[in-house]
């Protein structure tokens, strides 16, 4: 089944090299539902989301010539999304009245590393402001954030009260703040970030 689709992809896409729009089309249909969902999970504005869609199948066929067809058409295609999502969360960062409204629908809180869409960037910039925290802070942060424990949890985990948790977690979460509006690249990275677990 897998090799079946593989080999039909691969000849849409021979033929999407030489042109065809009816090639493009299938292409389109293939992918642009789960691409849009995964875009507009990070933008929360279904026209900016439909914007970016259209902008990525745009380079797919301005620059179908130098699409590699042995190697993964999904891939090549989400990586072009990403970048087009980072590009519009630089903008906004640029811009005061989107980044206003950006920061309104992106809670200040902090999801589980991997579902950052820039994870290895995300954890670079987010390592380096956990580690700005004192000790026990950092600990409470990474196993309640980072690890998706429950406040209760590592209360038992650490024979401290859930209050002294929730405090920990909301004096973190300033400081964090704070180091990721002073950079621009950690802002992007923020603005990104969707809601955290709940206690």
């Amino acid at each position: 089944m897998v090799e079946n689709f593989q080999y039909f992809e691969k000849e849409l896409l021979k033929k999407l090299l030489l042109g065809s729009e009816q090639a493009f089309e299938k292409i389109y249909k293939q992918y642009s539902t789960r691409l849009y969902g995964n875009i507009l999970k990070f933008v929360k504005s279904d026209a900016d989301a439909q914007e970016i869609l259209q902008d990525v199948f745009l380079k797919v066929w301005n620059n179908r010539q130098h699409i590699d067809i042995e190697r993964s058409f999904r891939s090549y295609l989400f990586k072009i999304a990403e970048n087009q999502v980072y590009d519009f969360f630089r903008r906004a960062a640029r811009n005061k009245k989107m980044e206003a409204r950006l920061m309104a629908v992106s809670i200040v809180e902090y999801v589980h590393i991997e579902e950052m869409l820039l994870n290895k960037e995300g954890a670079i910039f987010l390592e380096k402001a956990i580690d700005m925290l004192p000790p026990q802070r950092q600990q409470v942060f990474r196993l309640c954030k980072l690890e998706g424990k429950t406040y209760r949890e590592v209360s038992e985990l650490l024979q401290i009260s859930v209050s002294t948790i929730s405090d920990h977690i909301v004096k973190g979460t300033k400081t964090i703040r704070i180091y990721f509006e002073n950079n621009e690249n950690a802002l992007i990275i923020l603005l990104i970030i969707t809601s955290s677990r709940s206690i």
